[in-house]
């Protein structure tokens, strides 16, 4: 016997993932002499996840340049953002003046980066961060140059042998094989996570705080009925399919849609709609459903229509709930009937079979069957899953039948009927519930003329929008699946690329210019639909060559497909002459992310044919063109900035493009979309009536979530839940509901748009930590006719953040945008323009997603049109600066009524408390502050209980003029009559010669206060100069406190004292001259 033939082939070797993380430390600038002879020997540390490095010590030198990498294994990739990176730089104490001491090596800095920040190879940059302290009392400067990324390495892991003996154990380990390492004890550290979201672990405080506030409206009369909450008991077992019954056939079935809207009183739970996401993402921002219900939902009555302000409302987060919150429990769990219809076999003759599903409210159809390749027409594939509404209690007695039909023939071709008793419940922990084969039965006529035959295999179950097959299955109230899904997207990643013209040479300008004229150079850059140009180019007259030096800034969108073209053209004429051209593709652009300096190059001019730059130059995009000059150009992606998309004032995002400068996030933002209540109909329905298909889109960050569809319901129950990370507390969550109209045009219509119903903005910093919102927020859009309620939104809301820890309180410190916006700051009306090509490119980018996300859409959710001229925004913006300014009108009333003696009391008090002051005055400091203190107590009672949506009075929507909406919805240029047109500019006019009174007014102030030393009225300057020689003696004599106490009880003297009149300075100030005699 062969001893070989007894032993098992040994199995192929295992492959491991490992991660690798590469720290290049490539120089420092500018670091602190610490070496007692004016300089340093600095060294860095590098420390990750337990591991440390070091590199080696630069001697004496402050700008130290290392270029050296440092490699680290990552032991937890899927945890590797929560990770922290510290390098520490010190001063080697061997190389100084003390090197004999036992002191330590001196501190020069540190740097604390986390997981979130690193690149992937390939996408790494090089990027200085400065260096921190490590206590209050150390004294650092300067930065440091890094470039990190990570990569994963495919390695052959050893199989370890079976523990018991056995066979196949007695071949030797290979010699180049190293031991296994033995885990570190330091390493296994247990975690405590309360959320996880992309990936990041936060650990929130055990107690969850649930909100059931009242509001400042009066309460208004609930009208309802208390249902007994119903529990299901099922058994322990694993579920069982369902039996199926004898199939009694019915000759007619509705050919149309039965409608079914759903009871108020229904539980409901939120759905996972990410389907384009990784699993562990999809699991995290689905809701576990409990195995409870929560509170019955009660009916409340709408208030007047005066009343539109947002209200809390009743449901699974009233107070008296003794559960704890799920971290994702924030929406209502949602029963849903799933059949899962597969394929089928040894059908009767059919050309085009499809299924039909039927329960007590829903019916509906299947896609028609596909034919696997090499079979029998007879087997034919479906693979679709259906999502029924399902209420348990009311339809616990129904069925479920399921028939099969030819499509060209309306043939019966057999069937299966289900008791929805014995329908098995699965939750989402389960495993996928495993098909089975049902054989087709019919009724006694069809079974014997042989019309009915053959098995089909199928899944029945019951389950929630928490289950895996709700994202791809058909649901009974959305029947358009390709534009009712719902869908989370993705904003493109965008780069600012600037474009720096500094020189052209070698051009071939017409030489047959007129005399004395200088030739009209520009440059022109072009990417994609944006476009900018040059100022006209200097000439030197020792040289030939143009000067530009200007920077032309534009919005690139990755994947960087588009290529820059660069156009030299001679303007001098009425005609551009194009004297060459160059591509240059975006992807071979340099990027960058501080400021550091990009050096520049020389690029050749390309033109048609043997030179002289005539109008025959390639068109862009074409080479082999011949020599025709060169130009310098300096070229960069610039990753420090943030690309704003938003309206600053409702920005959702400062993180600037490269992900190596993000921070790390401070907490996750979570939100329930649990329904609307009272839509309008926004499209007709027969005779008398309409309809609504209305679904909702948030928008956070680079993160835009979309519900499904319901179709015609005016009160639609989403019930979705979504989460973000949140980076700033300082930014605003936007949420629209739109009407569905591209669901009946099913893409082939460009021209169809979304309806907008209505919007609302919360802003996160105004969220108490770890705090349920459960609110209701009115609707309101402003129409060419007027403003409108179209109805109200249901959300829930929490923003689960460590309260009042250092890194929470450390963002309020911090700029608000990333560094680069101040070291090279954008000019307003250059980030208008950039805003704008930004919005038009994301919004381009979501338009060819599946379902797209139309354009309408997206300038609505990012505020596109905030600002354009608007009457009444500057109403809104004019009233808006005076309640700024009122607590200074209120303070000088309130002096005003003490000087008068309105109040005798107060005003010998306030007497009292002036002599304490002037006689004390270094208490003037601390009281200040004090009063500062109490009043912020006092205003404790007045804070806002619930998170304030939009208001029709700051907005000025309630009382606005129909012709000035008329104007603010007008296209640019006016498509409006030239009579309108012209009565609409004398208005402005007018309004223009408002602002310039008051403007020339504030001008004629401030010259009244030069004029008063120089000398334009020699006789007030006199005086003037007199009087203060009058009071520097005076002050020089008699204390400043006996002084102080003069003017401030000759102020506050009683009004028997007074004169009516004004006072001798103040008509002596308005006797001043000013320049406004000098205008023409």
């Amino acid at each position: 016997m062969n001893p070989a033939s007894s032993h098992p082939n040994p199995p192929p070797p295992s492959v491991q993932t490992v991660r690798k993380l590469i720290i290049d430390v490539v120089d420092a600038r500018d670091l602190l002499p610490k070496d007692g002879q004016g300089s340093s020997s600095p060294y860095v540390v590098v420390d990750f996840d337990g591991q440390k490095k070091r590199t080696s010590t630069k001697y004496r030198d402050l700008n130290p340049t290392w270029n050296e990498s440092i490699e680290f294994e990552v032991s937890d990739p899927e945890h590797m953002d929560s990770e922290e990176l510290e390098i520490e730089v010190f001063n080697d104490k061997r190389y100084g003046a003390n090197s004999g001491s036992g002191r330590k090596n001196h501190f020069l800095g540190r740097v604390k980066l986390y997981g979130s920040q690193f690149a992937k190879r390939g996408e790494e940059g090089l990027f200085y961060v400065p260096l921190e302290k490590k206590s209050v009392f150390s004294w650092i400067r300067g930065e440091i140059g890094l470039r990190i990324y990570y990569f994963d390495q495919q390695v052959v892991a050893e199989e370890a042998p079976a523990q018991g003996g056995g066979g196949g154990g007695g071949g030797q380990p290979p010699q180049n094989q190293p031991p296994p390492e033995e885990p570190v004890p330091n390493q296994e550290r247990p975690r405590q996570v309360m959320v996880v979201e992309e990936a990041r672990v936060f650990e929130v405080p055990a107690p969850m705080e649930n909100v059931h506030d009242g509001c400042h409206s009066p309460p208004v009369v609930v009208i309802g009925e208390s249902h007994p909450q119903h529990h299901h008991h099922y058994p322990q077992q694993p579920p069982l399919q369902p039996q199926a019954v004898h199939y009694h056939h019915s000759e007619n079935l509705p050919p149309q849609q039965q409608q079914h809207h759903e009871d108020s009183h229904s539980h409901q739970h939120p759905p996972p709609p990410e389907e384009q996401f990784l699993p562990s993402v999809r699991k995290m921002q689905m809701g576990r459903v409990g195995s409870s219900g929560g509170g019955e939902r009660v009916r409340v009555l709408r208030r007047p229509n005066g009343d539109y302000s947002p209200r809390v409302i009743s449901g699974k987060f009233g107070a008296d709930q003794g559960e704890r919150v799920h971290p994702y429990g924030l929406v209502e769990p949602m029963q849903y009937l799933f059949v899962r219809i597969l394929k089928a076999r040894g059908l009767a003759h059919n050309e085009s079979p499809y299924v039909k599903i039927k329960t007590t409210n829903h019916y509906v159809k299947s896609k028609p069957a596909s034919h696997r390749p090499g079979e029998p027409t007879d087997s034919p594939d479906w693979h679709q899953v259906f999502a029924i509404t399902h209420n348990r209690p009311d339809s616990a007695s129904t069925t479920l039948e399921i028939s099969v039909w030819d499509l060209h023939s309306e043939h019966f071709l057999g069937g299966v009927c289900f008791d929805l008793s014995d329908v098995p419940v699965r939750d989402p922990p389960d495993s996928p519930l495993a098909p089975q084969w049902y054989r087709l039965e019919g009724g006694a006529a069809d079974q014997h003329s042989g019309g009915v035959s053959g098995d089909i295999q199928l899944a029945v179950w019951i389950g929630t929008q928490a289950d895996d097959a709700f994202p791809e299955a058909w649901h009974s109230d959305a029947p358009y699946l390709a534009h009712t899904r719902s869908k989370v997207y993705q904003s493109p990643k965008l780069w600012y690329l600037r474009v720096t013209v500094i020189e052209a040479q070698d051009l071939h300008i017409a030489p047959n210019l007129p005399p004395l004229t200088t030739p009209e150079i520009r440059v022109k850059a072009m990417i994609g639909f944006q476009s900018f140009k040059t100022r006209r180019g200097s000439m030197n007259n020792h040289s030939a060559s143009l000067h530009f030096n200007e920077d032309l800034l534009f919005v690139a969108g990755e994947p960087l497909e588009d290529s820059l073209v660069i156009l030299v053209e001679d303007r001098t004429n009425i005609e551009p002459h194009l004297l060459g051209h160059i591509v240059i593709p975006v992807s071979a652009i340099e990027q960058r992310l501080d400021e550091r300096h990009v050096a520049s190059k020389w690029f050749p001019l390309e033109c048609r044919g043997g030179g002289g730059g005539g109008d025959g130059c390639v068109p862009p995009g074409r080479g082999g063109g011949s020599y025709c000059g060169r130009i310098h150009l300096r070229l960069c992606l610039e990753g420090g900035y943030h690309v704003l998309d938003e309206a600053a004032h409702v920005c959702s995002d400062f993180r600037p493009t490269a992900k190596q400068l993000w921070k790390p996030p401070v907490g996750i933002l979570e939100l329930g979309i649990l329904g609307a209540r009272g839509l309008l109909p926004m499209k007709p329905k027969g005779p008398g009536k309409g309809s609504t298909d209305a679904y909702c889109v948030a928008k956070y960050g680079k993160k835009w979530v979309r519900t499904r569809t319901i179709t015609d319901s005016f009160d639609p129950r989403w019930n979705e839940q979504y989460t973000w990370q949140v980076y700033d507390p300082c930014t605003v969550l936007t949420i629209g509901v739109f009407d569905n109209w591209r669901m009946f045009t099913d893409g082939s219509d460009d021209k169809t748009t979304d309806c907008r119903i209505g919007k609302v903005r919360i802003r996160v910093s105004t969220l108490e930590s770890n705090r349920v919102y459960t609110n209701s927020y009115p609707l309101l859009v402003l129409l060419r006719t007027g403003f409108k309620k179209m109805g109200e939104i249901e959300l829930a809301v929490r923003f689960a953040c460590p309260s009042l820890l250092p890194d929470t309180c450390a963002v309020y410190g911090q700029p608000l945008l990333p560094r680069m916006h101040y070291l090279r700051p954008l000019g307003v009306t250059q980030q208008e323009a950039l805003r704008g090509a930004a919005t038009k490119m994301v919004a381009g980018w979501l338009a060819r997603s599946e379902p797209p996300l139309g354009h309408e859409v997206v300038r609505y959710m990012l505020d596109a049109d905030s600002h354009t001229w608007s009457m009444r925004k500057s109403k809104a913006n004019w009233f808006r600066i005076v309640a700024v300014l009122a607590w200074a009108v209120g303070l000088a009333k309130w002096l005003d009524d003490i000087r008068r003696w309105r109040n005798p009391v107060t005003t010998v008090l306030v007497h009292v408390l002036y002599l304490v002051l002037v006689w004390f005055p270094d208490l003037i400091v601390p009281t200040g502050f004090l009063y500062v203190f109490l009043i912020g107590v006092w205003y404790y009672r007045f804070k806002p209980k619930i998170p304030a949506g939009m208001d029709i009075r700051l907005s000025h929507a309630d009382a606005v003029d129909p012709d000035e909406l008329d104007e603010e919805f007008d296209t640019i240029p006016s498509s409006k009559p030239p009579e309108l047109v012209r009565a609409r500019y004398d208005r402005l006019r007018m309004l223009a010669a408002r602002v310039q009174t008051v403007l020339g007014d504030f001008a004629t102030q401030g010259e009244r206060v030069q004029a008063l030393v120089s000398w334009r009225d020699p006789r007030a300057t006199k005086l003037f100069i007199f009087v203060c020689l009058l009071i520097t003696v005076v002050l020089y004599v008699v204390p400043p406190k006996m002084v102080a106490v003069a003017l401030g009880f000759y102020y506050l003297r009683h009004p028997m004292f007074r004169d009516p009149m004004p006072p001798s300075s103040l008509n002596f100030f308005r006797r001043l001259p000013s320049l406004s005699d000098r205008l023409m």
